[in-house]
C-alpha cells in the first residue's frame, strides 16, 4: 500500500505542487493525467525519492520516506521519462548493472530481456536501439527487482501499437501479483484499460479523481477523453 499524505512542493518560492493526499492499496493502479506543467512529473519524482517533498510525506506499507529513506527506496522501481545511460553499454550490461544493486540474479535479467522482446538485442549497445526499444529497456530496469511500488513517467512514449498492447497486458499481470503502480500518460486508452483510479492534475493541483470499475473500458476511455479535452481547453 502507498499513501501520499499532504504532500506539497515549492521551487524558488513558486508552488509546483499544492498539498494533497492520495492512497492506493496493493495491486491497485493510479494514472496521472494532465497537460505539460500540470505537476505529474514533480509528484512522481517525490514518490520515487528523487525530490524531497516541501511538506507532507509518502509511505509504503508504513515505511516513511522522510525517516526511513533507505528502506523506502528498496521498495520502489522507477522509470524516468528520459533515458540517461552510458550508450556503449549493452542491453545485458545495463540491466545487470541495475540488478547488482538490487541483488537480482542473472536468471531474472535474462527473463526480463525475453519478456520485453529484447533477446535478439541483448548484446547490442544502447546507442543502436530504437526509441521503443530504449523505452522497453528503461521499463525493464524499473521492474527488474519486482518492486512493491512501480513508478513510471510516460512509459508508453515511443512504443508502437503492438508493444502498447503488450505493455497493457504486462501491467495487468504485474497488478495481479500485488504490485501497486503509479504512472503518468497522455493516452486515455491505456489509462482506461489499466487504471483503478485516474487523477487529473492542473497547475500543481488535483482537480478530479475518477474511479474505474473496469466494466466497459471503451466507454470509460471516451469519458476520459472528453474530460481531458475539456480540461486542456
Amino acid at each position: 500500500m502507498i499513501e501520499i499524505i499532504n504532500v506539497s512542493k515549492l521551487f524558488k518560492q513558486k508552488t509546483a505542487l499544492y498539498p494533497f493526499s492520495l492512497k492506493a492499496e496493493d495491486g491497485e493502479c493510479i494514472v496521472l493525467c494532465g497537460g505539460n506543467g500540470a505537476g505529474k512529473s514533480t509528484l512522481l519524482h517525490i514518490i520515487a525519492g528523487i525530490s524531497a517533498p516541501g511538506g507532507g510525506t509518502v509511505m509504503i506499507d508504513e515505511v516513511d520516506i522522510n525517516h526511513q529513506r533507505k528502506q523506502y527506496v528498496s521498495l520502489i522501481g522507477y522509470m524516468p521519462d528520459e533515458f540517461f545511460a552510458q550508450e556503449t553499454m549493452t542491453v545485458t550490461e545495463f540491466l545487470t548493472f541495475y540488478g547488482t544493486f538490487r541483488k537480482v540474479p542473472p536468471s531474472r535479467v535474462k527473463e526480463v530481456i525475453q519478456i520485453l522482446g529484447l533477446a535478439t538485442k541483448k548484446d547490442d549497445m544502447i546507442k543502436h536501439l530504437s526509441k521503443g526499444m530504449r523505452q522497453r529497456l528503461l521499463f525493464g530496469q524499473a521492474w527488474l527487482a519486482s518492486p512493491s511500488v512501480l513508478i513510471l513517467d510516460e512509459p508508453t512514449n515511443g512504443l508502437d501499437p503492438y508493444w502498447i498492447d503488450v505493455f497493457i497486458d504486462l501491467l495487468k499481470k504485474i497488478k495481479r501479483s500485488g504490485t501497486t503502480i503509479i504512472f503518468s500518460t497522455h493516452m486515455m486508452d491505456v489509462a482506461a484499460e489499466v487504471a483503478d483510479q485516474v487523477v487529473f492534475m492542473e497547475n500543481g493541483m488535483i482537480v478530479e479523481a475518477i474511479k474505474n470499475d473496469h466494466m466497459n473500458p471503451k466507454q470509460f476511455m471516451v469519458e476520459l477523453l472528453g474530460r481531458y479535452r475539456q480540461k486542456e481547453e
